[in-house]
C-alpha cells in the first residue's frame, strides 16, 4: 500500500491528535488565567465540550452573573457577551469571534425604538435578551424564550413594545391574552426558515416521534408541536416525555446537548440546512488564541451599561428557579 493510500487515515489520527492538544492547552491556560469558558447550545459540538457551563441565553447570563473567574470567555455571539459585561464590568469578557454576531439583534436599533416609544407612550418595552446592549439601554424589561411569558405577565402595563423577535411576540400574546402585544418584525432567520413542510416531511420519516419546537419559530410550526420550549427546556421536555425520538425544530447545534444530556433517545432536525453561521465562527484554536492574548473584548460603556443592567436584572430575579 503506498502512502497515498494512507493519507486519509493519516489526516484523521493527525486532526485528532491536534484536537487533543488544543483542549489540553485550553484546559491548562484557562486555570493559569483563572478564566471561565461559558458556551451557547448552539455552539460546535467540540467547542460546547470545552465549556464549564453550557446552556440557553438565560442559563449564560446566570452563569456570568455568579461567576468569581477573572476572565469570561463567552462561546456564543456578541449580544451574549455584552450581557456579561453589564452584570461583570470588572471582568475581562473575551469573545473568540468578534465578528459572531446576531443578524436579528441587529433588526432592532436605539434609534427606531425611541421612535416606537413615542408612537406608543403608555407601553413598556420588553426586551428579547438576543438585542444590543444600547437597545437595552432603552427598554424596561428583558427576557429570554425560557422566561418571556413569564416576564410579560409581571409587567404592569397593558400595552408592551416587544421587540425584536416578531414570533416570540406571537407566541407571548397566545399565552398573555390581557396584554395588548406589539410586536417588532424582526426574526431568526433559521427558525424563521423551518416551514410546515418541513415539520410534516420530518414525521413522515419519523412517525412515532414527538415535536419540539423553539417559540422563535413561526405560528404555522408551533401549530404542528408537541412541546414548545427554549434551548434548556428542550432538555427537559426531552426527559419527561415517554417518547424515544424527537424532531427538533431549532438551530442543528442543540441535538448535541440533547443527545448528552438524554442518551437513551433519539433526535432529528427537520429536513433543511438549519445552521446559524455566526454560532459556528468560534473554534478551538479562537477560543486558545482568546486565551493567549486576552482580546477580543468586550466592554459596554459604563453610560450604557448602567442603563441596560435594570431591565437585565429584572430578567435574572424573574429566570432564577
Amino acid at each position: 500500500m503506498n502512502r497515498s493510500e494512507n493519507k486519509p487515515r493519516d489526516d484523521f489520527e493527525e486532526k485528532l491528535v491536534d484536537e487533543a492538544d488544543l483542549v489540553g492547552r485550553i484546559a491548562a491556560l484557562k486555570k493559569e488565567r483563572n478564566a471561565v469558558i461559558l458556551a451557547h447550545n448552539y455552539q460546535r459540538p467540540e467547542v460546547q465540550d470545552i465549556g464549564d457551563f453550557v446552556g440557553d441565553s438565560l442559563g449564560l447570563a446566570q452563569k456570568a452573573a455568579e461567576t468569581e473567574a477573572e476572565i469570561i470567555v463567552f462561546c456564543g455571539v456578541h449580544f451574549m457577551a455584552e450581557t456579561a459585561s453589564i452584570l461583570n464590568p470588572q471582568k475581562i469578557i473575551l469573545l473568540p469571534e468578534i465578528e459572531a454576531g446576531c443578524p436579528m439583534a441587529d433588526m432592532v436599533t436605539p434609534a427606531a425604538l425611541i421612535e416606537e416609544r413615542r408612537r406608543h407612550p403608555q407601553a413598556a418595552v420588553v426586551a428579547y435578551v438576543n438585542t444590543t446592549a444600547a437597545v437595552k439601554a432603552e427598554s424596561d424589561y428583558c427576557c429570554t424564550s425560557a422566561n418571556a411569558v413569564e416576564v410579560v405577565k409581571a409587567v404592569p402595563q397593558d400595552e408592551i413594545i416587544f421587540i425584536p423577535d416578531g414570533n416570540l411576540a406571537r407566541y407571548v400574546a397566545s399565552k398573555v391574552e390581557d396584554k395588548r402585544i406589539i410586536p417588532w418584525h424582526g426574526f431568526c432567520h433559521v427558525h424563521q426558515g423551518i416551514t410546515p413542510d418541513d415539520i410534516k416531511k420530518a414525521r413522515e420519516s419519523h412517525p412515532e416521534a414527538e415535536v419540539i419546537t423553539h417559540p422563535e419559530c413561526t405560528q404555522e410550526v408551533i401549530a404542528l408541536a408537541d412541546h414548545v420550549r427554549s434551548t434548556s427546556g428542550m432538555v427537559q421536555a426531552a426527559l419527561s416525555s415517554p417518547a424515544g425520538e424527537f424532531i427538533v425544530a431549532t438551530e442543528a447545534g442543540m441535538l448535541h446537548p440533547l443527545s448528552k444530556a438524554v442518551p437513551g433517545k433519539n433526535f432529528f432536525v427537520p429536513p433543511g440546512q438549519h445552521l446559524c453561521p455566526n454560532m459556528k465562527l468560534t473554534t478551538l484554536s479562537k477560543v486558545l488564541r482568546s486565551l493567549e492574548t486576552l482580546e477580543p473584548r468586550v466592554k459596554v460603556p459604563e453610560e450604557i451599561r448602567v442603563k441596560a443592567l435594570k431591565a437585565v436584572e429584572c430578567m435574572l430575579e424573574l429566570g432564577r428557579p
